[in-house]
């Protein structure tokens, strides 16, 4: 305060900035569900192409007269992933429901049990087929982007 009793520009300052209410977040958009059957659902996907599901029907519903939402920001998800990456995703299920493990579990088991002769050819060959399979398994998980949950 001055000498005169006034409220000086710092403090007057201060109370504008801090008026009650003057931090409240403007209201956002709410969202609004709708039930679709399998095969709706499985149409508008396809009808989506690279857009998101909710794009394609916001444009399908208000088509270019659609308003833009209020303080939308960019979103993280901004396209549905490609057919590259879905078609990855089911070589790598593939490989995981693979026998590839099992089998050379059941190779490593005969031949600690002697039913397998060892030879140093055999062994490079496992080691190489070892080596190639992880491989295509860490090139399949860094194309789609996914870290393994075993640690290798």
């Amino acid at each position: 305060m001055t000498a005169a009793g006034k409220p000086d520009g710092l403090r007057e300052n201060f109370l504008e900035k801090t008026k009650a209410g003057s931090g409240r977040r403007k209201p956002v958009a709410k969202p609004f569900s709708i039930r679709l059957s399998d095969d709706e659902r499985k149409m508008l996907l396809r009808e989506a192409g690279k857009l998101s599901l909710a794009s394609h029907i916001r444009q399908k519903l208000f088509g270019e007269t659609a308003s833009p939402r209020r303080g939308k920001l960019p979103s993280r998800k901004q396209q549905r992933p490609s057919m590259d990456r879905a078609l990855l995703a089911q070589v790598l299920a593939a490989l995981g429901r693979s026998e590839f493990g099992r089998s050379l579990q059941d190779i490593a088991k005969a031949a600690r049990m002697g039913a397998l002769p060892v030879t140093p050819e055999l062994v490079d060959e496992l080691h190489c087929a070892c080596a190639e399979i992880r491989t295509m398994r860490d090139a399949l998980m860094q194309a789609l982007r996914v870290m393994p949950d075993d640690g290798q």
